[in-house]
């Protein structure tokens, strides 16, 4: 067994997340005072007791997001001899895996996380941007689909492709005129190459995230995550701009300045992990989209496991101790 571990983005929080852990362990309970303490928010109200609406808040569900994902890390890592041999997170997710790798303090992390939502959530007006999911098209298709709206409706606008998240599951970003537009106007037979199935899911966020509207939050991250340090990670983080194991503080500075205008290649990620030689990751945060995402790319090549209750902590835990028992086997060979 070779583990590694995926953390997950804003989409996935929900009211109750890391309650269970919170309860059990004091180690958590003390993440919880010290990320509050850091950006002035009560992060257990939030995360416990407040309204889905407010926490899906992206200034809110940032932090919140990274609180749980290091609180499943770090009570792992309490339990097992856990050693990862590789990382990714699926865009906020990836300032998780830099906590958890060493590369970046937590403390730091949840200070440039809240004014990420922030930035992001002020850098186009609400209402004037969006996402839609498409379903059904390759990634050259989607960029087709791009290219014909940005032509075909003589819209001013921006539409571009944001998260490749798994094969025929692309996520559009930009203009909101530009996104009504095509859902009026599509029709499969506009294609090179039609496709039998289309299928179009409107989301409900806040803001057009990883496309270039986004330049003016990327602008204000600079600055703030330039004056903070990182120090190379204890093993490679597969970073959503480059699809490519990073080790470099520097690069993996740059690559997460970058990453809030860019596409998030989630579906290279985890080839890359593959390809690293992964067979098994833990799911470190709230829910389980990742887990279906990476069954859709890779299937069973990578097993993942999720830990959303003390149940699936427990045969986490069994797991990794059963994996790393059979490395110190080998070793002694």
């Amino acid at each position: 067994m070779k583990w590694g571990v995926v953390y997950p983005g804003q989409g996935s929080q929900h009211v109750g997340m890391g309650r269970f852990l919170f309860e059990e362990f004091s180690l958590v309970r003390e993440l919880f005072e010290e990320a509050s303490d850091t950006i002035k928010v009560n992060l257990k109200k939030l995360c416990f007791e407040g309204s889905e609406a407010e926490l899906a808040l992206t200034e809110n569900a940032q932090p919140c997001l990274l609180l749980v994902s290091t609180a499943v890390y770090k009570t792992l890592e309490s339990l097992t001899p856990f050693q990862p041999k590789g990382a990714a997170g699926h865009s906020i997710g990836e300032y998780a895996a830099l906590v958890c790798s060493g590369a970046m303090r937590f403390s730091d992390a949840i200070t440039a996380v809240r004014k990420r939502g922030e930035f992001m959530q002020n850098a186009v007006p609400l209402g004037k941007g969006g996402m839609v999911a498409v379903m059904g098209l390759t990634p050259e298709q989607v960029e087709e689909v791009c290219e014909w709206a940005l032509k075909e409706s003589k819209k001013d606008g921006v539409l571009e492709p944001a998260n490749f998240n798994a094969p025929g599951q692309i996520v559009l970003s930009g203009s909101q005129s530009l996104i009504e537009w095509v859902l009026k106007h599509f029709k499969t037979d506009l294609l090179k190459t039609p496709s039998r199935r289309v299928k179009f899911i409107p989301l409900k966020v806040s803001a057009p995230f990883h496309c270039s509207l986004m330049k003016p939050a990327e602008e204000n991250m600079r600055p703030l995550l330039e004056s903070m340090k990182f120090q190379a990670p204890a093993y490679p983080i597969f970073q959503n701009v480059s699809a490519q194991g990073e080790t470099n503080p520097s690069i993996l500075k740059e690559n997460l300045i970058r990453q809030i205008s860019s596409s998030v290649r989630w579906v290279e990620c985890i080839e890359s992990l593959k390809e690293h030689g992964l067979t098994h990751v833990v799911e470190c945060g709230s829910g389980q989209v990742l887990s279906g995402l990476i069954k859709k790319s890779v299937g069973d090549d990578i097993a993942v496991l999720n830990v959303n209750d003390l149940k699936e902590l427990k045969k986490a835990e069994e797991q990794i101790n059963v994996g790393s028992a059979i490395a110190s086997e080998r070793k002694k060979v």
